[in-house]
């Protein structure tokens, strides 16, 4: 195979659908962007698609500091192509925004050895352990006769599985934490799985082990599959603790980047579930390779994936290739993800989705969905 080089990296803001919560209004501004489109364009007219966790202006300063490393550079190596960048950025924003635009890069870059090899990118990693994974859907916290609604809209789409965070819960009082939760429970009945993101990563998230022991205590009485974020995100020892007393699995790690940042919190088991998030943590070749050493040390991989439908269809690839993955995020409603995909992802009667085999991410995109959130962007591969 001829080597194909990169010639150029465009970038394409989504702007103005940004998902409430998770970070002060200030960021809804319409005019401001949380998530940025990668298109690697190459040499022989291959392209591939990758996304960022991060605006427009940070990912384009990011770009720019490893350009000289990045055009010229093999499209068809992505490990290797994505750790030069990695390797070169130590001093200026290794663990940051460069690191999230390395991981759009390097998302895209799979795509495009996926895309010359005719191969889904989960077969390059390895192999394929499953053909389908089951879905939860992702949405936020509201007080529960809404939160009943909402839940209740997303059964009706076929979601068996459901994930509720943020909003009110840890934020009032122990009793609305609880209403909520019940309702929720109630709205789903007994068969379907019920988990709960309290949203330690917050800003200036004021709880700590005997809240979250406290809280995970009432949640497991509702059957809830897991707690996530309970704690601040960098409170090792509290997670350590609250992992090994709570009664039922803890999960967070969604806002670290690069493998070497999840080391102790693997080694020493400071969860049950780890949760990089691909468009954040450096992209398909770390994330796959944090899922491998979590799986040496009995840890389930569920990629965080609260941000677009290339995320989405990164984590789908990566959840086929990891031994040790579940579930899938799937916020609903969410026009990054519906309004991106070509044709619409369907739920079959198990809740399940089927894991595209096609080369690449396996998926064709919207052009004009991604044009309808980019102020009339396009890509200009197909």
């Amino acid at each position: 195979m001829k080597s194909l080089k990169i010639t150029d990296v465009r970038l394409i803001p989504l702007i103005g659908h940004t998902p409430d919560g998770g970070w002060d209004e200030k960021f809804n501004d319409p005019d401001r962007n949380l998530h940025t489109l990668v298109e690697v364009v190459t040499d022989q007219d291959v392209t591939g698609v990758g996304s960022v966790y991060t605006s427009l202006p940070l990912t384009q300063g990011a770009i720019n500091i490893v350009k000289p490393f990045l055009i010229g550079a093999s499209a068809i190596d992505p490990a290797a192509t994505s750790e030069t960048l990695h390797q070169q950025s130590f001093w200026q924003g290794r663990g940051g925004a460069i690191t999230h635009a390395v991981s759009g890069i390097d998302i895209a870059l799979w795509d495009i050895l996926g895309k010359v090899t005719n191969q889904p990118i989960s077969r390059l990693l390895g192999g394929r352990h499953r053909e389908r994974i089951k879905p939860y859907g992702s949405m936020l916290m509201t007080e529960p006769r809404r939160m009943r609604d909402r839940l209740q809209a997303a059964r009706a789409k076929g979601f068996r599985a459901f994930k509720i965070g943020w909003g009110p819960f840890g934020r009032v009082d122990a009793k609305t934490d609880e209403a909520i939760v019940a309702a929720a429970r109630d709205a789903l009945g007994p068969d379907c799985e019920l988990m709960v993101d309290a949203g330690g990563s917050d800003g200036y998230w004021p709880h700590g082990y005997k809240w979250a022991i406290t809280a995970a205590r009432m949640l497991a009485n509702y059957d809830v599959a897991w707690f996530e974020e309970a704690l601040r995100p960098d409170d090792l020892e509290g997670y350590i603790k609250l992992t090994e007393h709570a009664p039922l699995p803890i999960a967070s790690c969604e806002v670290f980047t690069r493998r070497q940042s999840f080391i102790e919190w693997i080694e020493r088991r400071a969860v049950d579930y780890i949760q990089p998030d691909v468009t954040k943590v450096g992209g398909l070749t770390e994330e796959h390779r944090i899922g491998q050493y979590a799986d040496d040390h009995s840890i389930l991989m569920v990629p965080h994936g609260w941000n677009t439908a290339v995320g989405l269809a990164a984590d789908l690839q990566l959840v086929a290739a990891a031994n040790n993955a579940r579930w899938v995020e799937y916020i609903t409603p969410a026009p990054y993800v519906e309004d991106l995909f070509a044709e619409p992802i369907t739920l079959d009667k198990d809740g399940m989705i089927a894991i595209p085999d096609g080369p690449g991410l396996g998926f064709k995109w919207n052009h004009d969905g991604i044009a309808k959130h980019s102020g009339g962007m396009k890509l200009v591969g197909k």
